[in-house]
């Protein structure tokens, strides 16, 4: 699965996921809820760039 950038440099990586934003191991970012926020700087998914 592609891992995705956010604009304050956190890396959302799906292997890991989000525990703490309630983000299970294994979940795709297209599959993360529209209100998830980034957890370093609060952003919407919307800061985030896929890392090719």
């Amino acid at each position: 699965m592609k891992q995705f950038e956010c604009v304050c440099s956190y890396i959302y990586d799906p292997a890991i996921g989000d525990p703490d934003g309630g983000i299970a191991p294994g979940t795709a970012f297209e599959d993360i809820p529209e209100d998830w926020v980034c957890p370093v700087c609060g952003l919407g998914k919307d800061a985030f760039t896929v890392i090719e």
